[in-house]
Parts: structure tokens; sequence; C-alpha cells
């Protein structure tokens, strides 16, 4: 039987997928632990280069379970290292692409927030609704004035009610509203554009930019002029120059 998240590889392109779509993707104990599972191996995964995550059915997912099993004896079945998910701080320098195709509530809110680009059905819902069940958002609130500015992460966070993809993209927390059939294919040319550049360059330069907001500048610029050199001595950063003289496409290797 297929688990609460799918991974699936084509190419150098990975496919995460929620998958409990009778309940509407919620993120109970199972899933989350598959959802961690999952970005590890994207994370391990050599010959993974983009990430693809998106919902099976109609949702992306509806946030948190309030009525798995765990939650209700527990009281909460958040508590793990910060490290273990991509939402809460697991650092993955590929690049992820988000496809929402459905709600997308809550926790689910706070990956897609993580994410390097949002393309979002025309169908899709976004919303942070914790508060008006009486519980504070966190990991949302530390990502979202950052990624939306703080007057519209405070319409998310403190009033809570859902705002639809046209609005979403107005905040800036969606890249690209495309029509709900063309979803997937959308991600996935996105998806094949990544696949251009050297990968591991990409992987460099997204490192840079993450690490380069939390630092102060001219400390920045010295980690990106070290990253610089560390990239420099890779295989693929010799193939680049070659396959310009030899005007050839090149051909990467990730090494």
């Amino acid at each position: 039987m297929p688990g609460t998240v799918l991974y699936e590889r084509e190419g150098h392109i990975a496919t995460i997928t929620y998958n409990r779509p009778e309940a509407l993707n919620a993120i109970n104990t199972e899933l989350r632990a598959d959802l961690n599972a999952a970005w590890e191996r994207f994370r391990e995964d050599e010959e993974a280069y983009v990430a693809i995550v998106t919902g099976a059915g109609r949702a992306f997912s509806a946030g948190a379970d309030l009525r798995d099993p765990a939650r209700q004896t527990k009281g909460t079945f958040w508590e793990v290292p910060s490290y273990s998910s991509l939402e809460s701080g697991m650092e993955i320098w590929k690049p992820v692409i988000a496809a929402v195709n459905g709600y997308c509530l809550g926790f689910a809110l706070t990956l897609v927030a993580s994410c390097d680009f949002v393309i979002a059905s025309e169908r899709a819902e976004f919303g942070f609704p914790e508060v008006q069940i009486g519980v504070p958002t966190i990991q949302g609130a530390v990502r979202m004035p950052g990624r939306v500015g703080w007057q519209n992460a405070m319409e998310l966070l403190l009033i809570g009610d859902r705002v639809n993809a046209a609005r979403a993209r107005e905040m800036g927390l969606v890249w690209k509203v495309v029509a709900h059939d063309d979803l997937m294919s959308e991600a996935r040319a996105l998806a094949e554009r990544l696949l251009k550049p050297a990968p591991l360059a990409i992987r460099a330069t997204k490192e840079v930019a993450w690490r380069g907001q939390q630092l102060p500048f001219v400390e920045a610029i010295r980690f990106g002029e070290t990253m610089r050199r560390v990239a420099g001595a890779t295989e693929d950063a010799r193939e680049g120059p070659a396959a310009f003289r030899e005007k050839r496409q090149p051909d990467w290797k990730g090494l």
C-alpha cells in the first residue's frame, strides 16, 4: 500500500505528494514522519536536482489533523527537533517548487513559504486558521513577514481568513497562478528550466542567498566568496567553460 507521502523521481526531478486525499491531506503523525523522510530522501538523492511538492486529490493540505489520536493523547505531534522538517529549518539547497492544487492551510502553508517557487491553481486557497481556534502560529509567524511583508503577513496570521490564489499572488506569496488542469505541467516546465544551469552552482547560489539574509553585509560577501571557491573546484565548473568554447550544451554531473 502507498504511504501517506509519495516520493517519485523521473530523471533529475523528484515529486513529493501529500497522499491522504480522503482527509484533504491533513497532517497526522504518520504523514508528518513520512513527509520528513521524503525531504531527507530528496536531500540525499544524488540524482535528484529539483523537487516539486503537491497534494493528491482536491487539496494541497488542510493543515494539522485535529482528529489525530496522537494529538488527542499528547496534546501535540509537533514536538520534534526543529531541523527534522523543511518547514522548521531543514537545510535543502536544491530548488523546491510548490504546486498548490487546492486548500493550503496552517502548517502546509508554512511548508509552501519554505519553497523557492510557488505555482498555484486558480482553485487554490491559503490561510493560517490557527488563531481562530485559539492556537498561535509559530513557524509561519517567523517566515511570513520576510516572505510577503509585514501587513500582508499580519492579514494571514492575525485574522486567520483564507485568501484566494489571486490575492496570494498580489501578496507575493505565489509566483504564478495557472489554470487548474495546467498546474503540474507548469510546475514540470519550471523544473526543466532549473535543470539547465549547473546544479552545484544553483545550490551554492541558493545557500548564499539564504545565509546572506542572516549575516551582516561584509560577512555575507566573505561567505559568498568562499562558496565561489568551493564551487569553482568542481568538475562542473570546468565543464561549463569547456561547453561554451566548444559551442555545445554542458553535460552536468553534479560533481
